[in-house]
């Protein structure tokens, strides 16, 4: 699986809210399925996902800047969540 292509793939058929606020709102709503993180989230917000027992995180490989390419913004994105993957086959990260 590539991890970028399964991404924008649900990004385009599926549900992702990016950004921390409402990525964090949707793991408080029991919506997200997946959280992408980036290597340079901030501290807290990572703690507040470790707290988070039924939640399944990914961390992706490279900064907000990056992940935010990687989701086809011109901007840094340093959390998103997975609601619904659409035709992607992102969702098999939480099998592995």
């Amino acid at each position: 699986m590539d991890f970028e292509t399964s991404l924008r793939r649900a990004i385009k058929s599926g549900t992702v809210s990016i950004g921390q606020n409402s990525t964090k709102a949707c793991i408080e709503e029991g919506k997200a399925q997946l959280v992408v993180i980036a290597q340079n989230c901030p501290a807290e917000f990572t703690e507040f996902l470790k707290t988070q027992e039924d939640v399944t995180s990914h961390q992706y490989t490279g900064s907000s800047m990056q992940l935010g390419k990687a989701c086809g913004k011109p901007f840094m994105v340093s959390a998103l969540a997975v609601i619904e993957a659409g035709d992607s086959d992102i969702l098999s990260l939480k099998r592995a």
